[in-house]
């Protein structure tokens, strides 16, 4: 299950909740920082031990008895991914379709899912899709859900052909004594 908590809102939840799979997690609550351009990259957040990383997403190792394993994931990205893939050519590789004829179930999906636009921003020497809500169009539960998808199939090993390579780009591992070493050079 994946929900999306409303905004500053800090829930305490009391979940008896036994995961059938390592994969699963209880109560499904998915977050994501707020940030654009000026904030730090997603790729930047330093990993702790037992943390589970992916592709611009991550489930934060927790304890203690209330906690509540939940994934985190880069909003603005995974948005401008969701939406490259409804844009490319029907039966082309990456394409992203609607099943079925029902034309006015497709017209709402297709006003939720365009209820946010984009805005490029620059900060700290990149740009970024920032994703911002139309007034006039508040409905956007069917984008969220769609790009919870993407992330969850992400989760679960599925690998667009060219996301493959920036989820393999991982920084080596540096013993202290090494990096004493360094220092002394």
């Amino acid at each position: 299950m994946n929900t999306d908590l409303p905004y500053n809102v800090n829930v305490d939840v009391n979940v008896n909740v036994e995961p059938r799979s390592k994969n699963a997690i209880a109560a499904g609550n998915s977050s994501f920082p707020a940030g654009g351009a000026s904030s730090s990259p997603f790729s930047e957040y330093k990993r702790r031990p037992g943390d589970r990383v992916g592709l611009n997403w991550r489930v934060p190792s927790v304890h203690g008895k209330r906690a509540i394993r939940h994934v985190i994931y880069d909003m603005n990205w995974w948005k401008s991914f969701t939406h490259a893939r409804l844009a490319v050519a029907m039966g082309d590789r990456g394409c992203l379709s609607v099943f079925g004829d029902r034309a006015e179930q497709h017209r709402m999906f297709a006003k939720q899912i365009t209820a946010e636009y984009f805005i490029k921003t620059e900060g700290r020497g990149r740009t970024v899709d920032e994703w911002k809500a139309r007034p006039e169009q508040p409905d956007n539960h069917w984008l969220d859900c769609l790009v919870g998808t993407a992330v969850a199939a992400s989760m679960q090993g599925a690998i667009l052909f060219g996301t493959d390579l920036l989820a393999s780009l991982k920084r080596e591992r540096v013993s202290f004594k090494d990096l004493q070493r360094r220092k002394k050079i």
